[in-house]
């Protein structure tokens, strides 16, 4: 497991959202009422940016074809197979580290 600290000019105030790029990736980072989720920022149907999709709760909704996806989870909306990586969040030393798995290292 990698643990890559967010900077904090990507850390988004509650109610907001950034996009963060670093090792050749793009990450949507979303505070749902000061939550942090972090999601991929690319829709798996045709490659949209979700980070400007409509938020409702604790799901995106992506401007091009309207599918909807778990911030938590990363599937798509009545699907446990399809959808975008999901990542979690971890505090350390008061700061906001996006965990990497191995199974999902930024490339």
């Amino acid at each position: 497991m990698r643990f890559l600290p967010i900077p904090a000019g990507f850390v988004p105030a509650t109610g907001l959202r950034s996009v963060w790029r670093v090792d050749g990736r793009a990450y949507a980072i979303f505070n749902v009422e000061g939550t942090l989720y972090v999601i991929d920022d690319s829709c798996p149907h045709a490659g949209a940016s979700l980070s400007g999709g409509h938020i409702e709760g604790r799901t995106v909704q992506c401007r091009a074809h309207g599918l909807r996806f778990d911030l938590l989870t990363g599937c798509m909306q009545n699907s446990k197979t399809f959808g975008v990586r999901a990542y979690g969040v971890e505090i350390r030393e008061g700061q906001p580290h996006l965990v990497l798995h191995e199974t999902s290292t930024a490339t």
